[in-house]
């Protein structure tokens, strides 16, 4: 199966070195490349990606508010790229529903299983950076809606469960092995979650977790 990507990036040299990595592999596609953040919506409506490679900081229209869009009109799923001192922005990103971060300074390889992973509609929440990331701006007792918490409290002990292990900022894998359950569970569980909870990625869940101070 194809991953078709759409490449947001502002600087033409970064942009070109992104597009380059990702025509070098077999079963990803890069039907556009924008170079704001207006441009990044317009070609993420037009076009309906699986995903789109956001940089955070564009001109027009910021590649937080660009996130927005695209993921209130399901055109795609968003992965953002940004750098340690941008952490707040992507802080921003992640609430607007993107799928999860990449640091730019990251190797071929790892930008390659990024793209691979949001498209499968896993979060990037493995690596120890993002984890470290939700514990800087996840702040526990922060005011959670009425609404929120009734969804909330109306998961099965199982979801909870779950949902704490997603805090944590585990894989699937991981949450598999904690909970002893398979991983396709596990993936039914994430799904159903966010279901209920009216939330566009794992990533939304994980914050939501950590703001109502649920551990594992």
């Amino acid at each position: 199966m194809t991953i078709r990507v759409l490449v947001a990036e502002d600087q033409a040299a970064v942009r070109a070195a992104l597009v380059m990595i990702l025509r070098a592999e077999p079963d990803l596609e890069v039907v556009g490349q924008a170079a704001d953040g207006e441009e990044a919506v317009r070609l993420a409506l037009e076009l309906r990606p699986d995903v789109v490679l956001m940089d955070v900081q564009m001109p027009r229209l910021d590649g937080v508010s660009a996130t927005r869009e695209v993921v209130a009109a399901g055109a795609a799923q968003v992965l953002v790229l940004t750098t340690f001192d941008l952490d707040e922005y992507v802080y921003g990103a992640l609430r607007a529903g993107a799928a999860g971060f990449l640091l730019k300074d990251l190797e071929a390889d790892a930008l390659v299983e990024g793209i691979r992973t949001v498209a499968r509609g896993d979060g990037m929440l493995a690596p120890s950076v993002t984890r470290r990331l939700i514990g800087t701006f996840a702040r526990p007792g922060r005011t959670v809606g009425p609404d929120v918490r009734e969804a909330v409290a109306g998961l099965t002990p199982r979801e909870r469960e779950v949902l704490a292990c997603l805090g944590a900022g585990l894989s699937n894998g991981e949450i598999a092995g904690r909970l002893e359950m398979a991983e396709a569970t596990t993936k039914t569980h994430v799904s159903r979650i966010l279901a209920k909870l009216r939330l566009r990625s794992r990533v939304q869940a994980a914050i939501l977790a950590q703001d109502l101070g649920l551990t594992v």
